[in-house]
This record gives C-alpha cells, structure tokens and sequence, in this order.
C-alpha cells in the first residue's frame, strides 16, 4: 500500500514547512491529487490517521482536493475530461495529451 508512505511523505514535508516558520503545531493540511495520480484517496485517508500520531500533525485534518483528468487533443485541439492514461479524442480519435490529473501536491497548510 503506498498510500502509507505518501502520508508519511505528506506529514514530513508538512512538519518541515511549519517548523521553518515557526510554528509548534498543524490544525491542518489541505492536499491537490489528481485522479490519475495513482492514489486510493480512501486508503490514504486512513493512513494518515495513524501516520500523524506522535507528529506536529496529530490532531490536524487532512483536507483532500481532487482534481479531474484533462487531455488535450493536438490534432483538433480540442480539451476533454479523461479517466484514464490512454485516451482518445472524442471528436477525431486522435491520442489526447494529459495536461492535468496528475497532481500530487501539498497545496496548504494551517499552524499555530
């Protein structure tokens, strides 16, 4: 399962960046994925819950901010939602470009 250590990444660089300004405790962090990026958000909700305990993000929520797969079709130059890596254009069938969906990012973060 690597939503563990995608929690545990998370919680790291969360700790670092409060630490860096100061601050002695995370009320909470708000993270972008993209649904293609490979992650069960389910499963790493959970694993949050035991990855933060004993950190500056244990009592803190984690606030998960999904974002759709978009493509890019160079042929028409169409953009369409996508679900999927492979994906063709609705319009010609050409091979579309994924420009958004893949994010994994510590968008924010809220400390005292």
């Amino acid at each position: 399962m690597h939503e563990m250590s995608i929690a545990v990444g998370l919680i790291e660089l969360a700790e670092d960046q409060a630490r860096a300004a100061g601050a002695g405790h995370i009320n909470s962090l708000e993270v972008e994925i993209g649904v293609l990026a490979g992650v069960e958000f389910g499963s790493l909700a959970f694993c949050y819950e035991s990855a933060r305990l004993g950190t500056l993000c244990e009592g803190a929520r984690l606030d998960i901010i999904e974002r759709p797969g978009r493509g890019h079709c160079p042929v028409c130059r169409t953009d369409t939602d996508v679900d999927f890596f492979v994906a063709l254009c609705p319009d010609c069938d050409g091979g579309l470009e994924i420009r958004q969906g893949r994010e994994l990012r510590l968008r924010s973060l809220n400390v005292d």
